[in-house]
């Protein structure tokens, strides 16, 4: 009962012990829970689209990145389909920390 009343108020007349109990209940977030933080973590991506994006991530030219990506060292991260390009932005700098 408690939640749904918190629902239903507005956020700029909650307590800070409101605000957080209800992000709590809703997310599934607790304290004593630190796998269900783990498990969001690996929900939240980062991706980076496009040679330009994986020269912004690396911090180098259009030039570099083409040859990053020509080289195969972050092929794991990269799902290309035609001229698309998404990189999984953490796991290509892992891989690329990595050779």
């Amino acid at each position: 009962m408690y939640l749904e009343e918190l629902k239903e108020k507005l956020v700029w007349q909650m307590t800070g012990q409101e605000l957080l109990y209800l992000i709590q209940e809703s997310t599934g977030l607790k304290e004593n829970n630190p796998n269900r933080l783990h498990e969001l973590d690996r929900q939240n991506k980062r991706y980076v689209y496009g040679i330009a994006g994986i020269a912004k991530l690396f911090n180098c030219s259009i030039s570099t990145a083409n040859k990053i990506k020509k080289e195969g060292k972050i092929k794991k991260a990269i799902l290309q389909y035609g001229r698309k390009i998404i990189v999984d932005a953490d796991l290509a700098l892992e891989l690329f920390s990595k050779k």
